[in-house]
């Protein structure tokens, strides 16, 4: 008996990896665009996934922002119900008014209706088609940003939010394999202008950028990219640990003690405010670096500064050695 062709054994058995331990019958959705990478991974956990003794769905966003985008959404959601992915929903999303631009808009609204949509269907998880090379350019752009170690980390193969799991099966394939394997099973994917449209920060990366990259240091750089952002992830994980434990030492009735702030190395301090500024409901996509160095000013570079004004209306000043949110 001749078994599946490579690329399809290949997305098979990343799927299967990360489906390990779901309870059976448990739902998970796959999110599939129609392009390549989520249209490979959607057939992968069509068949993975019943034989695993778990129940697999199909979403599609609509964002709304191009000619068609309902009559496309409409399509992979047939094509969804045809390999038996049930249920298989298209979810319409409104981009306009979120903070940002373009793309961080369309991703925000996106990974909200995923996760609402996973939660109304009682689903354990997500699955996301990124794949090796978005993992490179996740890279490249955090690199661009000025981003630390948590932004350089890129994406991780599994994140909980609020009891769904995304995961990510497929970041260790290229997305030249994914094709293959929708070549090898007569799928034709979408291709989605936005993707080569240069007035996109990731497409600029993904047709100029990261090519001329692969030009000048060969094919290893892709590779490289997303070794770099696991090694990475290792890294922050553990100094966040480390930050976690020194904030709680930290902790006041009032606030937080500056001396045990200060003694802190700058990596570890920095992690700690930051964490200090979420609990405090600082919104994690307003939070930026300004605002925690704004912070660390108030520990290691105090001249009697006033209260720094953090995302949500929240004020936070050092008062007798203490840093504490005001209150009117």
């Amino acid at each position: 008996m001749v078994g599946p062709a490579p690329p399809v054994a290949a997305t098979r058995v990343a799927v299967r990896r990360m489906l390990q331990g779901i309870r059976k019958d448990a739902l998970v959705l796959v999110a599939c665009s129609g392009g390549a990478d989520s249209l490979a991974l959607a057939a992968a956990t069509a068949f993975v996934a019943p034989r695993m003794g778990l129940r697999a769905g199909l979403i599609t966003i609509d964002h709304g922002l191009q000619d068609g985008s309902d009559r496309r959404a409409a399509a992979v959601a047939a094509w969804g119900a045809s390999v038996d992915l049930r249920p298989s929903l298209v979810v319409p999303v409104d981009v306009a008014g979120r903070l940002g631009g373009p793309e961080a808009a369309a991703r925000e609204a996106r990974y909200d209706a995923l996760l609402d949509t996973a939660r109304a269907h009682d689903a354990n998880s997500v699955l996301l088609g990124h794949t090796r090379d978005d993992q490179a350019e996740t890279v490249l752009l955090a690199l661009a940003r000025g981003a630390g170690p948590r932004g350089m980390a890129a994406m991780p193969d599994r994140r909980d939010v609020d009891g769904v799991a995304l995961l990510r099966p497929l970041l260790d394939m290229s997305r030249d394999e994914a094709r293959k394997a929708c070549a090898a099973l007569g799928l034709e994917p979408w291709e989605d202008p936005h993707n080569l449209d240069p007035s996109y920060a990731r497409s600029r990366v993904r047709v100029s950028a990261l090519p001329s990259l692969v030009d000048a240091l060969g094919p290893g750089v892709v590779p490289n990219l997303a070794r770099t952002a696991r090694l990475l992830a290792q890294d922050a994980e553990a100094l966040d640990v480390l930050a976690a434990e020194e904030l709680e030492r930290s902790m006041l009735e009032e606030g937080l003690s500056v001396a045990m702030l200060e003694a802190l190395l700058p990596a570890l301090r920095a992690r700690a405010l930051h964490s200090w500024a979420l609990s405090l409901g600082c919104s994690p996509a307003a939070l930026s670096h300004r605002h925690v160095s704004a912070l660390e000013a108030l520990v290691t570079g105090w001249h009697g500064q006033g209260a720094v004004h953090l995302p949500g209306g929240i004020r936070a000043a050092r008062v007798s050695g203490v840093l504490r949110v005001l209150t009117d």
